[in-house]
């Protein structure tokens, strides 16, 4: 097979650079002309791994996701972002850095999570025999939930038999599973008046919110993997003031398609303890669960390659946070993540790549991709 033949750590040089190249062209999701740069560095670097550029799409918001078809491309999703957490300006205090070689380190915003990943991605399309019926998705919103681009996954992820993830993993284990993601944003509303000289005329949103607040972290089930996580909450103006009006966000985790439901109709059922108190519940959720029998089939599959290509065991682990990886196992598709770079410190200082593991990661996806292509 086509894995077998390439000395990926003799290509280590030439990774290295492309991933230089894009990490140092730094693409918040917020700054939509930072993203569209950093989207013309992918375009280029499919279009000279791969032989064509991508068909752009562009979103409501003006971001462009990358697409690249093969034929009818419709037996293997590869999906990406190159979208970061990280604002312009980063590259001063976090500098791209590779230290060392086998077993060095690499470092700069957004190396890890996700743009190694990338261009592994690329890198392993393009030592194919053959394309045909692989499509790949690069998107541009990735971070901030999708919204933009989530239509557009779901539509490709209906097409094929299989959606392989490069998104980062940490200490080398792959995603297993994903926990689905919602968010609330509560609203609250009372009836102001000062509150020295008529107090009892008000309605006093912050004592609603803490009822709320309580009700809400209520809804959670620690037995079922639930998290139901109040966290920005804000009310009221000045101190003798009763405020009138507040508001809460709310974060929910849950390992099944069952608690999300339940979850969301706790919520939507919130009632105010204080009368003539309002409460108003929006938002809801933003991604399925990827839930363990998504991932199981292509999951042994990897372990196999892996073990094959002399590496020992792979590990697996199931996860909290979501990726597009929840939104193509949610329409039914076999979704395996985390087959990105291998490191730690996503969204944080001490973001890193394990240099070592590019070549090996990179052999794995190339084999994963070749199986999966060559089947009947």
């Amino acid at each position: 097979m086509t894995e077998h033949t390439i000395d990926w750590s003799a290509r280590l040089p030439e990774l290295l650079a492309d991933i230089e190249e894009l990490v140092t062209c730094e693409s918040p999701t917020s700054d939509i002309a930072a993203g569209l740069r950093c989207a013309e560095l992918v375009d280029a670097l499919g279009a000279r791994l791969l032989g064509h550029k991508a068909e752009r799409i562009a979103d409501a918001a003006g971001r462009v996701h990358l697409r690249w078809r093969f034929g009818a491309g419709d037996r293997v999703l590869i999906l990406g972002h190159y979208d970061t957490v990280w604002p312009i300006g980063s590259l001063a205090t976090h500098p791209f850095a590779v230290t060392g070689t086998g077993d060095g380190v690499l470092t700069g915003p957004g190396c890890f999570d996700m743009k190694t990943g990338l261009v592994q991605l690329f890198h392993a399309a393009a030592a194919q025999d053959r394309l045909d019926g692989l499509t790949i998705l690069v998107t541009g919103d990735e971070e901030t939930g999708s919204a933009g681009s989530q239509a557009l996954i779901e539509a490709e992820a209906r097409r094929v038999r299989a959606a392989l993830v490069l998104e980062a993993s940490e200490g080398g284990a792959l995603k297993s599973a994903r926990k689905g993601v919602a968010t609330y944003d509560v609203e609250i509303g009372g009836r102001a008046s000062h509150a020295g000289l008529q107090p009892h005329l008000g309605v006093n949103t912050t004592i609603e919110l803490a009822h709320q607040v309580l009700a809400i972290a209520a809804v959670a089930d620690a037995s079922a993997g639930t998290t139901v996580t109040p966290t920005v909450a804000a009310s009221g103006t000045t101190r003798n003031t009763v405020p009138d009006a507040a508001r809460l966000l709310v974060d929910v985790r849950v390992a099944t398609a069952a608690e999300q439901e339940r979850v969301d109709a706790g919520l939507r059922a919130l009632t105010p303890v204080l009368p003539q108190a309002s409460v108003r519940v929006k938002d809801g959720p933003r991604r399925p669960p990827l839930p363990e029998s998504a991932s199981a089939a292509l999951l042994a599959r990897a372990r196999r390659l892996w073990a094959e290509l002399g590496h020992g065991e792979l590990g697996a682990v199931a996860v909290g946070g979501g990726s597009d990886g929840n939104l193509t196992a949610g329409v039914g598709t076999p979704t395996l993540d985390g087959l990105g770079a291998a490191g730690g410190g996503a969204h944080a200082d001490d973001e890193h790549v394990l240099v070592g593991e590019i070549p090996r990661r990179t052999a794995l996806v190339t084999a994963l991709v070749a199986e999966l292509l060559g089947e009947e």
